[in-house]
């Protein structure tokens, strides 16, 4: 089977990077021939494949977001996929990963509590209005098959808003690595705290996160204002931290705020914490926070968070609105109890367990198959009245070799809590009148790597 991918941005360090990430390896060991179309490719750990780089002259975002999905669907168009992914908007995919959530759902709580004039000129705003637009004109296609939703939140945002149909919404998880991510990473508490001059026996409070308006740093700091006790650790990158450090100041916490920075490895800070905040304003599914669940943190955030719903199943720590600051407040200072902090982290950690790499990847594996095998049913449909059983009919197809799932977990969790059993093996099949592919498509002539020669 070939699966094209498109994702205009691929950082280190994005949410969407990490999912692609964790399943590309396995799904390659599955059968599974993966091509990423995107603008940039960066060094990375992910050597199993070069990208096809796809770079268009952009001035400004929409320019950059237009230019890019036009592009993207010419050279997939002249590609041999037999199923499209895309991390993005655009009209020409089999498959849509919302990992982003819904744009119109995110300006309206980037709206709320923001002046008149910010209203109308985020209203007004040609890139904002082409993004609605296109996420209207991709969710109407009939040709879109499935939309991946990371969350239980995002699948009944896109139902609600777009009235898509409940069997073309998936919701899998994010993965965490349970390993990386672990209470063992406790190990590194006194030396963090060390060099940020942070006292042993504090009670620190972690977050997580770039840009630091949508994740709601404001807020964590008008709550630190009212709960004396907690010490708040930001690691992560925003265009304006002055702002933040000067509220910190007007507040009176800035000798119990530390303000770290973008870090390349933050794991040995979710072992410096003692609970995880983010009170976020729109975050489908915050890795970061199922990050802090594996580490066995009780986490705290927002009822516009994907992590939410876990956190609420499994009494994992507590939620609210993003800009309550008495509320989020209030929280804090009842995670000052030590034995609940112990009790919710060990509930937290137990929560994650299974949403392991491998489940995930099993879980998109069978999507693929089921998605195929209903492409090649309508196909064959289609062309039964015109093949007779004579020397005219069609010859059979061939199918793609079979995707390989030993090794891999018998049942894939679900968002509502039901373990589904697999098969030992599945087979996925090629499109009908597909040829294989001789390696990966190239786009205008030249696929670039990583050190951008052609």
């Amino acid at each position: 089977m070939r699966l094209a991918l498109i994702r205009q941005r691929y950082t280190p360090f994005g949410g969407a990077e990490r999912f692609i990430e964790s399943a590309l390896a396995a799904l390659i060991e599955r059968n599974v021939a993966v091509t990423l179309y995107t603008r940039e490719w960066p060094e990375t750990e992910l050597k199993l494949m070069e990208p096809i780089v796809i770079d268009p002259f952009h001035i400004g975002r929409l320019w950059r977001d237009f230019g890019f999905a036009h592009a993207a669907c010419r050279a997939v168009a002249r590609g041999n996929a037999d199923l499209v992914q895309s991390h993005e908007r655009l009209s020409c995919c089999d498959i849509f990963r919302a990992g982003d959530g819904v744009h119109a759902v995110w300006l309206e709580e980037k709206n709320r509590g923001a002046g008149a004039l910010a209203r109308v000129l985020t209203a007004a705003s040609p890139y904002h209005r082409y993004v609605c637009l296109m996420e209207r004109r991709m969710f109407a296609q009939r040709s879109l098959s499935a939309v991946i939703c990371n969350s239980q939140m995002v699948r009944d945002e896109i139902s609600a808003r777009f009235h898509v149909p409940d069997d073309k919404l998936h919701v899998i998880y994010n993965a965490v690595d349970t390993t990386a991510y672990s209470p063992t990473l406790r190990a590194h508490r006194d030396a963090v705290r060390a060099a940020h001059g942070i006292a042993a026996d504090a009670v620190v409070f972690l977050l997580v996160g770039s840009g630091y308006d949508r994740k709601g740093v404001a807020t964590a700091l008008e709550a630190l204002a009212q709960a004396p006790q907690a010490r708040l650790l930001v690691v992560g990158r925003d265009k304006a931290p002055e702002v933040y450090a000067a509220m910190a100041r007007t507040l009176n916490v800035a000798d119990r705020v530390t303000f770290a920075g973008p870090q390349v490895d933050a794991t040995p800070y979710f072992g410096a914490a003692d609970a995880f905040v983010l009170p976020t304003r729109y975050d489908p599914l915050p890795n970061a926070a199922l990050e802090a669940m594996a580490c066995g943190l009780p986490v705290v955030t927002s009822t516009k968070s994907g992590a939410a719903e876990i956190v609420t199943e499994h009494d994992a720590g507590f939620v609210c609105e993003s800009r309550d600051a008495a509320a989020l407040a209030a929280h804090l200072r009842a995670l000052d109890d030590a034995g609940l902090r112990a009790r919710q982290g060990a509930n937290a950690r137990n929560a994650v367990l299974p949403l392991t790499p491998e489940a995930m990847t099993l879980a998109l594996v069978l999507l693929y198959r089921d998605l195929l095998e209903a492409r090649v049913k309508r196909r064959l449909a289609a062309r039964a009245p015109r093949s007779g059983a004579g020397a005219g009919a069609t010859a059979a197809e061939p199918d793609a070799p079979p995707v390989d799932l030993s090794g891999a977990p018998t049942g894939i969790p679900h968002a509502d809590g039901r373990v589904v059993e697999t098969p030992d093996a599945a087979e996925i099949p090629s499109s009908p009148g597909v040829d294989a592919p001789a390696g990966p498509a190239p786009a205008d002539g030249a696929g670039r790597g990583r050190d951008g020669a052609a």
